[in-house]
């Protein structure tokens, strides 16, 4: 209800939810504010879809990984915009996140692989580390070339 009020309230202000259109004080606070509740909501939709109706932990991660490809498909198909495409996966990607984290991290009987917080968090620490050096060389390499005036 939170995040809602947040994109209604910025949209009417604002006449946009573009992510591409923030430039100012007032859509950078809309922007954080529906940054904060899609975490929160993400936290609690992975929990409730995993843990309150029992589905587990790879279940609800499934069912958030087709969310995102759903809406993939719509915005492809041109069923919906890129803004509203944007913050569907956006939102979708909290409660994948937290499914995905509960999956790895809780222990198999409480239906997790039991793999542990600090070894997931080292391993996931060394891909981000090593993507962004790979990422900042490439660009290197491939300078972005500017847009005819």
């Amino acid at each position: 209800v939170a995040l809602i009020a947040v994109f209604i309230w910025w949209y009417q202000s604002e006449r946009t939810l573009s992510v591409h259109s923030i430039y100012t004080m007032r859509r950078e606070l809309f922007y954080w504010g529906a940054i904060l509740f899609t975490f929160s909501l993400g936290t609690s939709g992975g929990d409730l879809i995993s843990e309150s109706f029992g589905l587990g932990y790879s279940v609800a991660l499934g069912l958030f990984a087709a969310g995102i490809a759903i809406v993939y498909a719509l915005y492809r198909l041109h069923v919906i915009n890129g803004v509203l495409a944007f913050w569907a996966a956006y939102i979708l990607t909290r409660p994948l996140g937290a499914s995905a984290g509960d999956l790895l991290t809780q222990s198999p009987a409480n239906g997790g692989l039991g793999l542990g917080r600090l070894p997931i968090t080292a391993v996931l620490l060394i891909v981000i580390i090593v993507l962004v050096v790979y990422l900042s060389a490439q660009e290197r390499k491939h300078p972005p070339v500017p847009a005819p005036p």
